[in-house]
């Protein structure tokens, strides 16, 4: 049987000289997000006047270029009656309270138990823009991270929403509780994030590394750890707990990017995403969405108080 590919043509004309491969895709194909223009392009499937190209190549006048598309592989995904706390929902969208422990979407290793799988049983409709494993999915929260995400329920939705987390247009404001004691109560930083060359698996502040900038506030100060409010300018794979390992505070119960000896014997990383902000795709409202921290990290709170008093 014959596979059939979807294949896009552009001619460059002289007012997009000069744009990089992905920004000037992203804008001509209106149903792909940047991410995915970008993933195309390493797997092979665009090229400029039939020669591989690179996300980062500034295209000429009169370049051809050919984006081929190939067809989704069929993946059945099962309805699960999971628990969801569900913040809001409307035909449009729905803003979700993810608890800690429960993967995003499914991939090797998790195949069932997903936020997916709880929303195509909580929902009547999702958006099938970021294919059929991710449906409705705009943005991601780590396994272990807890809090607020948007979800699309049509096509229409996910492009605003993705537009918007691109043009930087919605706030994440995450709550964390940090080892050490930080010098300034307010601060920004900007390290570029990439593959660590000691270990494929993380991620690393590295040179050359996609550009990255965490905003940071202390909210409260105990003897021996920190309670933080973070919010992204980017949102980079597992930024929070990359800068603020890097910087020698890394967030208290991080598996990966914190200390070996766990004190609080918590499941993952004591980091929750309280607040989002964003403009409604249908009605232009701007509306703000708040999710209290889960009850074992109150827990934690309340000990490092009390043991501060004692001290």
């Amino acid at each position: 049987m014959k596979v059939r590919v979807k294949q896009f043509d552009f001619i460059i004309q002289v007012e997009d000289v000069g744009q990089r491969l992905d920004q000037y895709l992203t804008g001509s194909l209106s149903q792909f997000s940047r991410s995915q223009i970008q993933s195309l392009i390493k797997q092979g499937f665009i090229t400029i006047n039939g020669q591989l190209g690179k996300a980062n190549y500034r295209i000429k006048e009169g370049e051809q270029i050919s984006v081929n598309v190939p067809p989704l592989r069929k993946v059945e995904l099962t309805p699960e009656k999971i628990d969801l706390n569900v913040v809001y929902q409307d035909d449009d969208i729905a803003v979700i309270n993810k608890p800690q422990g429960m993967v995003v979407h499914p991939a090797a290793g998790n195949h069932t138990g997903t936020l997916v799988h709880a929303l195509l049983y909580h929902c009547d409709s999702l958006s099938g823009i970021n294919g059929e494993i991710r449906p409705g999915i705009v943005h991601r929260l780590d396994k272990d991270t807890s809090g607020l995400l948007v979800i699309a329920k049509n096509d229409f939705a996910h492009h605003s929403l993705s537009k918007q987390i691109q043009n930087k247009e919605v706030s994440r404001i995450y709550y964390a509780i940090t080892e050490g004691n930080w010098k300034e109560d307010v601060g920004i930083i900007s390290a570029p994030i990439g593959r660590s060359p000691h270990d494929r698996k993380k991620m690393a502040v590295v040179k050359g590394g996609r550009q990255a900038v965490t905003h940071y506030r202390v909210l409260e100060r105990f003897n021996t750890h920190t309670y933080m409010e973070l919010t992204l300018d980017t949102g980079r794979t597992h930024q929070i707990r990359v800068h603020l390992s890097y910087l020698g505070h890394p967030i208290i119960g991080d598996p990966v990017y914190g200390r070996r000896i766990q004190k609080f014997k918590l499941r993952g990383q004591a980091l929750h995403a309280a607040i989002l902000i964003l403009t409604h795709p249908r009605t232009g409202e701007r509306i703000t969405f708040r999710a209290p921290v889960p009850e074992y990290f109150d827990n934690i709170l309340e000990l490092l108080r009390n043991k501060s008093k004692n001290m």
